[in-house]
């Protein structure tokens, strides 16, 4: 019977482990130290800057800024518009780029590369050119404005109102999620969906109890961050019209055009409260998901 070799480390070899451990746990403490210059620099500190400022008397109302967002119609109404906007264009975005994303995580045809960069170009313009497009298909001297004209006498435009608004935004925010959606419908796992059928599940009931469940993950991330760009996106809507009252452009008229600068630092404050609710929201309920088994 043969036995293997015992090893049998040396006292120098046992002394050296925890010097190496040591000297590991040193390194990660420097590595950390950028880390968190980085993180007081464009973050802890801007913030808390902003923070602070609206601890300031409102310009108009003389109250604490935070209040007199909260009180006024004006600011309350800004808010609502907002997230309601943002959330409108998140459901239709999502609604959108899964139906897409499925259909080509599943079809591979020729021209399909070239599909997916077409359909993520959208993604290299600036917001203001996305305005600039809208005002072009919708505006007083759009497309929309001279086909309605030559077929009954009278302009059609939606260019200057939310509606404008809620198209610019669907237009960038499908490429920002269709990509994430598209990997995660690669990975669903067929033999679910086939096993349903043979249960008699309807096409319906597949989607709805099979891909869906299957998709949540990416879809409450990809949603998340669908509804922050959209709550924050100023160029698209700056380019469309100065009147709209969304909170970009709020933050905005009160920063430049009143110097109201307690106010809009306020109203920056919440915007990104909310924003930052939404984010966490959308993590808790994706983990859940991928905890809860198929």
């Amino acid at each position: 019977m043969s036995c293997s070799p015992v090893i049998i480390a040396s006292p120098r070899d046992k002394a050296a482990v925890p010097a190496m451990a040591h000297h590991r746990y040193r390194y990660r403490r420097r590595m950390l130290i950028p880390a968190l210059l980085f993180f007081a620099a464009f973050w802890a500190l801007p913030f808390a800057t902003l923070l602070l400022m609206g601890m300031q008397a409102d310009n108009s109302s003389k109250q604490i800024a935070y209040w007199a967002v909260l009180t006024h119609p004006h600011y309350l109404v800004s808010l609502v518009t907002t997230v309601a906007l943002s959330l409108t264009v998140t459901v239709a975005t999502l609604g959108i780029a899964t139906i897409v994303a499925v259909f080509l995580a599943r079809h591979f045809f020729p021209g399909r590369s070239v599909l997916l960069a077409l359909l993520t170009f959208p993604l290299a313009f600036p917001g203001a050119v996305v305005g600039f497009l809208v005002v072009m298909m919708a505006g007083r001297q759009g497309m929309l404005a001279h086909l309605s004209m030559a077929l009954f006498s009278e302009r059609w435009m939606f260019a200057y109102s939310l509606s404008g608004l809620f198209v610019g935004y669907l237009y960038f925010s499908i490429p920002r999620v269709i990509m994430a959606l598209v990997a995660a419908s690669e990975k669903l796992d067929p033999s679910l969906e086939e096993a349903a059928r043979s249960l008699g599940a309807s096409t319906w009931r597949v989607v709805i109890d099979v891909i869906i469940p299957g998709l949540a993950p990416a879809l409450f991330s990809s949603g998340a961050l669908c509804f922050a760009t959209c709550m924050g996106a100023f160029g698209t809507a700056f380019t469309l019209g100065t009147d709209l009252n969304v909170l970009p452009l709020t933050i905005y008229g009160e920063f430049t055009n009143y110097a109201n600068f307690a106010t809009a630092a306020a109203l920056s404050v919440m915007t990104g409260g909310v924003t930052w609710l939404a984010l966490l929201l959308a993590r808790r309920l994706s983990e859940q998901c991928q905890e809860t088994p198929s």
